[in-house]
C-alpha cells in the first residue's frame, strides 16, 4: 500500500545540516488502515526502563491486543513487558507485520535496511518510525522495496487519535466532568 505523504503546510525546519525539511502529512485513512491491519510490532529500541518513552508505547499497545516483540540486542533473551527481547529482527520467529523504530534518525537507517531484509521471510509490511525520528533516504529504501512508510509520528498517539480514545484535551478517562456529581441524599 502506499501511503499518501506531503508536505503539510508551506512552513519548513531547518535540520541538523541546514538544509530545508518540509513537514510531514499523513493521510488519516491511511495510517488507520495499517494500525487495523496490524497484530505484530517489532519494536526495534525497546527499552526495559519504564519511564522511556519506547516503555510507554509498549505498553499501551499491548494494551490495545497488538503482539509488541522488543528489539533490543543489550537485552536480548531478556524480558520486556512479559515479551521476550531480540537481538535483532531475523532472530525472531515467526512473522512481524510492522517495525516500529525508536532509535535516532541517524540509526533508523540501520533498522530500516534490516526491515527491507527481513521482509520476505518475516512479512512485514510496514516501518514506522516514532516521533522524532525521520529518515528520508531509508524511507526511499523501503518504499523502493514496497513497504508502507511513516516517520515521525507515535503509533500509540495515532491509534488513540484515530480510534477515539483522545478527547479534545487529550484525554478520554471518564474521570472529569462538566456535570456535577449526585449527592447522596
Amino acid at each position: 500500500m502506499h501511503i499518501s505523504r506531503r508536505a503539510a503546510l508551506p512552513i519548513a525546519k531547518i535540520d541538523k545540516r541546514n538544509e530545508v525539511v518540509k513537514p510531514l502529512h499523513y493521510n488519516d485513512e491511511d495510517l488507520s488502515g495499517i494500525l487495523r491491519k496490524t497484530r505484530i510490532i517489532a519494536m526495534v529500541g525497546a527499552s526495559p526502563r519504564w519511564v522511556r518513552p519506547s516503555s510507554f508505547a509498549m505498553k499501551y499497545l499491548q494494551g490495545k491486543g497488538f503482539r509488541v516483540i522488543p528489539v533490543n540486542p543489550g537485552q536480548a533473551g531478556k524480558e520486556i513487558l512479559g515479551q521476550t527481547a531480540y537481538a535483532s529482527l531475523r532472530d525472531i520467529p515467526g512473522a512481524v507485520d510492522m517495525v516500529n523504530i525508536f532509535r535516532s534518525s541517524a540509526a533508523a537507517g540501520a533498522a530500516v535496511d534490516e526491515a527491507i531484509a527481513a521482509a520476505k521471510t518475516k512479512g512485514i509490511r510496514v516501518v514506522w518510525m516514532q516521533l522524532g525520528v525521520r529518515n528520508d533516504e531509508a524511507a526511499a529504501r523501503a518504499e523502493a522495496a514496497g513497504l508502507s512508510v511513516v516517520m515521525d509520528r507515535c503509533a500509540k498517539i495515532e491509534y488513540g487519535r484515530l480510534f477515539g480514545e483522545l478527547g479534545w484535551s487529550g484525554v478520554n478517562t471518564h474521570i472529569i466532568s462538566s456535570k456535577r456529581p449526585k449527592m447522596a441524599p
